[in-house]
């Protein structure tokens, strides 16, 4: 009787242990889809002002600190380092919190798929706005 008392008592633990570890990773998930809205359309914003040849619109999408940091001619050599024209598709991985950041990587993919450039992108809040506060090969 006491055997089973113990095993009705340690499945219960188990259940409950394993409730509890579904809770928080849904409040973090959750979270962190609440809290990185806004960073796709910024993405997508500073990839088309490169595209489009609008190098200091993409570098004022960055933030303060980015700019204080790295210089115009820095990311100018940057960009060019990276080659962005031979890629044509990006795929998005997925996203961490880290510091009140968001850290996101990147993989630019070339249109024969046969090179592929990762790049982590940190994004931090500045008022309401998520700013680019880092860019670096993977």
């Amino acid at each position: 009787m006491d055997g089973a008392l113990v095993q009705q008592i340690g499945t219960k633990a188990l259940l409950a242990g394993l409730a509890a570890l579904l809770i928080f990773w849904t409040i973090n998930a959750i979270r962190l889809v609440i809290s990185a809205r806004g960073i796709n359309p910024l993405i997508k914003q500073f990839f088309n002002q490169i595209a489009a040849g609008r190098i200091d619109g993409a570098y004022r999408l960055t933030s303060k600190a980015y700019r204080q940091h790295v210089n115009r001619q820095d990311f100018l050599k940057f960009l060019g380092s990276l080659q962005l024209n031979k890629y044509r598709n990006l795929k998005s991985g997925r996203p961490r919190i880290q510091d009140e950041q968001i850290i996101l990587t990147l993989k630019l993919k070339s249109e024969d798929k046969q090179s592929e450039l990762p790049l982590d992108f940190t994004f931090a809040k500045v008022d309401k706005d998520w700013k680019i506060d880092r860019i670096a090969k993977s």
